[in-house]
């Protein structure tokens, strides 16, 4: 798993001495469990000697049924404010300390962002990420204020009392607004996504360059589309709003 786990999406192929370094393993260790894998399918030995994920890990991940079944349901919104903001869409979900992109649509001329599909995201400086994190409960709220906060940008806010302030706000509302806090010049407009119980699963966001349309015009049609989604997986107003814990 050290091994399938060293993967990433900056990194989608590596080298038998990337793997053996990555994951602390003796050389001929790492060559005798990466050989197993590709026997098995879970990986693929390019011609230059190099490995990249399988067709066959790829098709099992496809079985985890709540991104799977996120990413179909959210399709069709995810279109339809792509079509007509013409910007990045995305959604994610939190795991971890992080959240992690299941979808993204993006326009070519659209800026440029710093992860893709399958990439992570810090949760006090992204959108989406403080969506998640001012639902994710009190306890990782402490955790993750607690660190040391990466400043990305001259506008990322790590001050722990003002992102305190921040989330409860964005519990309070269900959305956040980020300016350039993450990428400079790219701000972002996200909603929480959530489930027939009223537990938050996920995220939904816009993310547009500095100026080129208002935060607040785009707002309403993120968050129309994130209840539209919410429905969309059983939840109906008058369902209490929940931690994604479930508290």
């Amino acid at each position: 798993m050290e091994l399938l786990f060293s993967f990433a999406p900056d990194s989608p192929d590596l080298s038998l001495a990337d793997l053996a370094r990555r994951t602390g393993l003796p050389h001929s260790t790492a060559r005798r469990l990466v050989l197993e894998l590709v026997d098995a399918g879970a990986l693929d030995q390019r011609p230059d000697g190099r490995f990249s994920v399988g067709l066959r890990l790829w098709q099992l991940g496809t079985l985890a049924p709540l991104t799977e079944s996120l990413r179909t349901m959210a399709k069709p919104f995810m279109e339809d404010l792509y079509t007509a903001l013409d910007q990045h869409v995305q959604l994610a979900v939190l795991e971890g300390q992080e959240a992690v992109i299941l979808e993204r649509l993006s326009a070519p001329h659209a800026v440029g962002l710093v992860s893709q599909v399958g990439g992570r995201l810090p949760l006090h400086c992204s959108g989406v990420g403080k969506v998640l994190l001012s639902h994710a409960g009190r306890q990782m709220i402490d955790d993750v204020l607690s660190r040391k906060l990466r400043r990305h940008t001259d506008n990322t806010v790590t001050d722990a009392q003002l992102l305190r302030r921040q989330l409860e706000e964005s519990r309070r509302t269900g959305f956040a607004l980020v300016r350039g806090e993450l990428t400079d010049g790219a701000d972002s407009i996200a909603t929480r996504i959530m489930n027939h119980e009223g537990r938050v699963v996920a995220a939904l966001s816009v993310v547009v360059r500095a100026g080129s349309v208002q935060p607040h015009g785009v707002l309403p049609s993120v968050i129309t589309s994130g209840l539209g989604l919410s429905r969309r997986l059983g939840w109906r107003p008058g369902v209490p709003i929940r931690d994604s814990s479930g508290s």
